[in-house]
């Protein structure tokens, strides 16, 4: 008898329509799994066999043949054991053909029945709503993800049986129902900007790189504050649009990070990942590619403490995504594109023992030494990081005094301000903020008047600016002018955006 199923497998973070098609004819007993399964695939072939017996349901003891459609897109994951299962049931005669073929099911099964979570819930909600679907059945688990997609019905189960009954109409299923007004309302930043005593010209650099989205250096002796300063970053950005918040959310469901309490990501991401990660880890990748730490602080905040210390190899494969904002990952049979648009966070010591320039020691370090440590970091790399800033060691009188900084929220009012101004000069293009200009809406956005043009063009042929580094130099003091609400740029924001390159400064 034929049957047959809806169900959806993830690549990358795009979601693909699968139909589970099932003949079980007469034969020796054998179940064949066709269409390109994965090795979690096959192995649904156990866990289904059980599932159904233990749940008190006949399996067929024919010969049992599973296609899974198209049969060039390979599948991967445990999440079609549930469409499997009822596949199963529905060739026996056991469910109705016409209960499940409007339905796209999801989920794994246990050796008992129950079913358990999968990865990838909320890109398939969200591509379900073209696929002429008319529920979604999800994982009790996953429900809450699922239901955030709006104009689509989700269904939560917790055991085969408890399907089967639905389906047949023995019991009802209420559907999930996700409070998103009360997740988005939960942004809470423990750490605070008061919190960091002195340091006020990198505290500025950091509400210019939250309000234009720029990428950063800091460096600096050890106990400086570099950390304490990115940590605190994300205290400071806007909250995530809706629209954000669904494509970082997407990323994580893909990864398998997702936390159980919370369906949708509102608070930005601040990733920082050791410095031993290899590149895989940090870009994406791997035998079947998974989205690395670059991807999941998309619309958020990557930070790379002791940036020297990271593998070359590995750092240099960040220029690509931090120049397009995505990262694509080539395999023989699949090429797979994550998004990658995040701010990058860097920090560093001056030299080997992180002295160099620090009053309260001495450094021991040899020029050759010194070289070597910064050659670790090449130029094309630098040129794609706006702000360079200097992090001097804090006075003990400072750090002694009772008086506290100025709170995230008042820098964060600052920035949201100029961040509607520039939602308001992008709107209808693909950019966001000012750090995602091109040469061409540079020209269009951040037009120089002619004392503007001749500062800049000294100052770039005194520093050597590279073309890059001239157009980032416009960007920051674009953003500058956006926090003090100028709609032109002037010479005192193009001098205070010069003073952000402090690694240009040094080269002459």
């Amino acid at each position: 008898m034929l049957a047959y199923t809806r169900t959806a497998v993830v690549i990358g973070i795009q979601a693909f329509p699968v139909t589970v098609e099932i003949d079980v004819s007469p034969g020796l007993p054998a179940f064949n799994i066709v269409g390109l399964p994965e090795a979690a695939v096959k192995e649904s072939r156990e866990r289904v066999k059980a599932a159904i017996k233990n749940c008190g349901y006949p399996f067929p003891t024919q010969r049992i043949t599973l296609n899974l459609a198209p049969a060039d897109l390979k599948k991967e994951g445990a999440g079609l054991d549930l469409p499997i299962a009822a596949a199963i049931l529905c060739a026996q005669g056991i469910l109705p053909q016409e209960a499940v073929q409007d339905l796209l099911l999801l989920g794994e099964l246990s050796l008992t029945g129950s079913v358990k979570p999968s990865r990838g819930t909320l890109p398939i909600a969200l591509a379900a709503r073209n696929w002429s679907v008319k529920a979604l059945v999800t994982p009790e688990e996953n429900a809450g993800e699922a239901a955030v997609v709006r104009d689509m019905t989700v269904y939560p189960v917790n055991h085969l049986s408890q399907l089967v009954e639905y389906l047949l109409g023995s019991i009802a299923i209420s559907p999930a129902v996700a409070h998103v007004g009360e997740i988005q309302g939960q942004q809470l930043h423990i750490e605070d900007f008061e919190d960091v005593v002195g340091q006020e010209q990198a505290k500025r650099a950091m509400e210019i790189t939250a309000a234009g989205g720029h990428n950063v250096l800091m460096t600096g002796p050890p106990g400086s504050g570099k950390t304490m300063l990115a940590r605190r970053l994300p205290s400071i950005l806007p909250p995530l649009t809706f629209e954000e918040a669904l494509e970082t959310t997407c990323i994580y469901s893909v990864a398998g990070l997702l936390p159980k309490d919370q369906p949708l990501i509102f608070a930005r991401p601040f990733c920082a990942p050791h410095h031993t990660i290899s590149e895989a880890g940090l870009i994406g990748g791997g035998s079947v590619p998974k989205p690395g730490q670059v991807s999941l602080a998309h619309n958020g905040v990557l930070f790379l403490d002791e940036l020297p210390e990271f593998r070359k190899d590995t750092l240099e494969a960040l220029r690509q995504p931090l120049e397009d904002g995505q990262v694509t990952v080539s395999r023989a049979i699949v090429s797979i594109t994550f998004p990658a648009r995040t701010m990058l966070v860097c920090a560093q010591n001056p030299c080997p023992c992180g002295h160099l320039g620090d009053t309260r020691h001495a450094c021991t370090c040899q020029p050759q030494q010194i070289a070597r440590y910064r050659s670790r970091i090449s130029g094309p790399l630098l040129d794609r990081i706006d702000l360079h800033i200097e992090v001097p060691a804090v006075p003990y009188q400072e750090l002694s005094q009772a008086r506290r900084g100025e709170p995230s929220a008042a820098i964060r009012e600052r920035v949201v301000q100029a961040r509607e101004i520039q939602g308001k000069r992008f709107q209808g293009i693909h950019i966001h903020c000012n750090a995602q200009m091109s040469a061409r809406e540079i020209r269009k956005y951040c037009v120089l008047d002619a004392p503007s043009q001749a500062f800049l063009e000294k100052a770039a042929a005194k520093l050597g600016l590279s073309a890059r580094a001239y157009h980032r130099i416009i960007k920051i003091a674009r953003t500058i002018a956006d926090i003090e609400a100028s709609r032109e740029i002037q010479i005192k924001h193009l001098a205070e955006a010069v003073q952000y390159r402090s690694w240009d400064r040094q080269k002459n």
